[in-house]
Parts: structure tokens; C-alpha cells; sequence
């Protein structure tokens, strides 16, 4: 068990006194008192605006952060934001070491998805945390996600980060199906026992990301940047009750009324619910989804006019370079921003 289900433990057991019952659960009478005082409303406006940033940045790191708040008058130093991140449970998109650790003794699953075409419902299922800001404080968000038609299966808003609210929300997505693999993070909840194991026990396959590899649940994360701009930063979320009224009214908004571009137009609870009608589970008129690996298939849509436009940032060689893989790899050789060959750029480089 963890700390914090101990601690809720005690005072369930009647007829011994929260003495025995600490020491039962290995925790100090204090912890049970113990009221946490929150966060300063200084706090969570900049805890706010830090969400907003890295939903905008996603590569933004604790010094990139803190420069970037300060540009806006902020009094912050790197101490602070390293905490508040840490609280809100966000982190570059890059991968520094020791990016996402699993729990202590928790088996970390291999990553099963790598250059496989998923294309009927039900295949893949992924699952992931957010951040949730409120007026008063801020909560956490799961969801699971069918890969292949962007179906949010099931969802739960927690104030806490514990594996008790993930549970929930896989068993209700159980209720509607089993997929064939269950890929999440390396988060602790999703590696520990009890999550793990409820999958297995349904006869999934577990699959993890690699360390630092936010593209190998790519997905979901996207789920989450269009949750926050259409509709938690659109409104001030009052506390928890307003936040899971909202949030429910739009991701049955996204699931049945939202026309979903990967899925030529069609919404993602029609294309599930005619994907696992079908004998096969395929789904009709719908693209592959890829997932991120090292073939060439699943590359990123990365092309030379990224690299072009960021003029003198990265090297002659790298811009050599990407312009002659976009080539390679089929993409024009005369793009809206840049018109220059692999000779042009060569001698402009010299």
C-alpha cells in the first residue's frame, strides 16, 4: 500500500485506539493530524500560468520557465518553479535523465508499439495524467484513450496523484472492452502492482514509454492540449465539482459532437462504436495510426523548412542535412519559406 492509502486506513478499523492503528499502518500520529495548509494564491495564479506555458512550450525546462516568467514581471527564482513543477507533475519534453521513475520494486514494461500499424478499435489503449488548475487549488486528470479512433473511454478528476483514481477509471473502460495492449508512462502509478496487475488480470499486454519519450503516447498528450485551450482556459474553474462538470461536458463534446481531422471528419465515439461492430475491428476509411519508432514509416512530420526557418540556430552541416533527408524521405524541394537547394545552401554556408 501507499503512504497516503495507510494514512486514509486509519480510523477505518473500530475498536482500537489511532495510536495502534499508526502503528499498524507504519505511520506517525502527527501525519494523521496533519492538515496541509495549500498553496498561496500567489501560488496557484502562477501555477496557472506555468500550465498555460508548458501546454504552449512543452520543452520548456525549470531555467527556460523561470526566464520566460520573469520576462513577464514575475518575482520567481528556480527553486520555486522546480517545486511548483514538480507539484503540478510536469516536465520537459525532452528527455534529461531520470525523466519519469517508477516506484520502488515496480517492474517498468518494454515499449511494445514501435512501428506497429494500429488500425482496428480496441488494438491499443493508452493512459495518461494531467494537470488541472482551479480558483482554489488544483487537481489531476486521468483518461483512457483508444489509440486508433481517439475514443476517451473513461476519465477521473482526483486531488491527490495516488494510483486510487487510476484504478477507477481502468475499471470503467473495462466495462466496455479489452484491448490488446495498454500502453502508459512510467509514472509510479501506472507501474505499480495493483494497476499493472488489474491489466494482466484482463488479459492485456502491458507496454510502457521509454524515459523521456512523451512522442511514444503522442496521442493523449494531444487529448490534453485540446482539452486546455477549448475549454479549461476558457474558463475560471471555480473548484472540483465545477472543473468535472466542465471537463465531462467536453469530453462528450470531443467523443460525439467534435469532427476529428485523423478520422476524416467523423467523431471518435461513432468510429469505436463501428470499429468493434465489425468482425474484423478495422476501422473503415480511417488511416493507420503509427506509432513513433526508428523506421522510416514512423518518423515525425519533421521537413527542412522547420529547420530552414530557424536560420542560424543549428549548424551549415544540420540544414544540409535535413533538407537532404526531406528529399529522401519525399517531401518538395521548394517549400514556402524556403526556396534554396542542397547547392545553394551549401555555398551559402561556406
Amino acid at each position: 500500500m501507499s503512504r497516503s492509502e495507510r494514512l486514509a486506513a486509519v480510523g477505518a478499523m473500530e475498536g482500537l485506539s489511532i495510536v495502534r492503528q499508526c502503528a499498524l499502518a507504519g505511520a506517525g500520529r502527527s501525519s494523521v493530524y496533519y492538515i496541509p495548509a495549500g498553496e498561496s494564491e500567489a501560488n496557484l495564479a502562477l501555477m496557472r500560468r506555468m500550465d498555460e506555458l508548458h501546454t504552449a512550450y512543452p520543452f520548456y525546462g525549470v531555467r527556460q520557465m523561470c526566464a520566460h516568467l520573469r520576462l513577464e514581471s514575475a518575482e520567481v527564482n528556480a527553486k520555486r518553479v522546480r517545486r511548483l513543477m514538480r507539484l503540478m507533475g510536469i516536465r520537459a519534453a525532452r528527455p534529461p535523465p531520470r525523466t519519469s521513475a517508477a516506484g520502488p520494486g515496480h517492474r517498468v514494461h518494454p515499449y511494445l508499439l514501435r512501428g506497429m500499424d494500429i488500425v482496428e478499435a480496441d488494438q491499443v489503449w493508452c493512459a495518461d495524467i494531467t494537470y488541472i488548475p482551479v480558483k482554489s487549488g488544483f487537481f489531476y486528470l486521468v483518461a483512457v484513450m483508444d489509440w486508433a479512433t481517439r475514443h476517451v473511454l473513461s476519465w477521473r478528476l482526483s486531488n491527490t496523484v495516488d494510483v486510487g483514481f487510476c484504478l477507477e477509471a481502468l475499471e470503467d473502460a473495462l466495462l466496455g472492452g479489452t484491448p490488446g495492449i495498454f500502453n502508459t508512462d512510467q509514472g509510479s502509478q501506472f507501474t505499480s502492482e495493483a494497476f499493472t496487475g488489474r491489466v494482466l488480470a484482463a488479459g492485456a499486454k502491458m507496454s510502457m514509454d521509454g524515459r523521456g519519450r512523451y512522442l511514444d503516447n503522442i496521442f493523449i498528450e494531444r487529448l490534453w492540449r485540446s482539452l486546455k485551450y477549448e475549454c479549461v482556459y476558457l474558463h475560471e474553474l471555480e473548484d472540483g465539482r465545477h472543473a468535472r462538470e466542465l471537463i465531462g461536458a467536453w469530453l462528450d463534446f470531443y467523443n460525439h459532437v467534435r469532427p476529428h481531422s485523423a478520422l476524416g471528419g467523423r467523431t471518435p465515439a461513432s468510429v469505436c462504436l463501428a470499429g468493434r461492430a465489425s468482425p474484423s475491428g478495422a476501422l473503415a476509411g480511417a488511416a493507420p495510426s503509427r506509432s513513433p519508432g526508428n523506421t522510416g514509416a514512423c518518423r515525425p512530420a519533421m521537413t527542412r523548412v522547420n529547420f530552414i526557418s530557424r536560420g542560424r540556430s543549428v549548424t551549415g552541416a544540420h540544414l544540409i542535412s535535413a533538407l537532404e533527408l526531406s528529399r529522401e524521405w519525399g517531401a518538395p524541394q521548394n517549400g514556402s519559406r524556403a526556396q534554396l537547394s542542397c547547392q545553394h545552401l551549401r555555398a551559402a554556408w561556406r
